[in-house]
């Protein structure tokens, strides 16, 4: 794959994501910023997530659903790995913390 493809798979890809909601939040994986990393190869695809809560009740079921839906955007098998990271609203898409009226 050319870098123009893996890019366009990449976009492709967060597009496709924001069908997965957060149950308790109701704003999807990407606008929260919850997606830290995508690699895409030919033959995988492997995605770092975190959760806005160490404890988040809904942590496997959101990361099964992500996985599963780059899975099936890709069509290649495609793992999760649950990042350290801690979040916190900064890292979310500009402008959507306005509507939470946190900044």
């Amino acid at each position: 794959m050319t870098d123009q493809e893996i890019q366009n798979k990449e976009e492709g890809l967060y597009e496709a994501l924001r069908q997965v909601i957060d149950p308790e939040i109701g704003m999807n994986v990407v606008e929260l910023g919850l997606i830290r990393s995508v690699e895409i190869h030919e033959d995988r695809g492997h995605i770092v997530m975190i959760m806005t809560t160490p404890f988040c009740p809904y942590a496997p079921q959101l990361l099964e659903q992500t996985r599963r839906t780059a899975q099936t955007f890709l069509g290649v098998p495609t793992t999760i790995e649950m990042g350290l990271e801690m979040w916190d609203p900064s890292m979310m898409e500009e402008g959507v913390a306005d509507d939470w009226g946190l900044f």
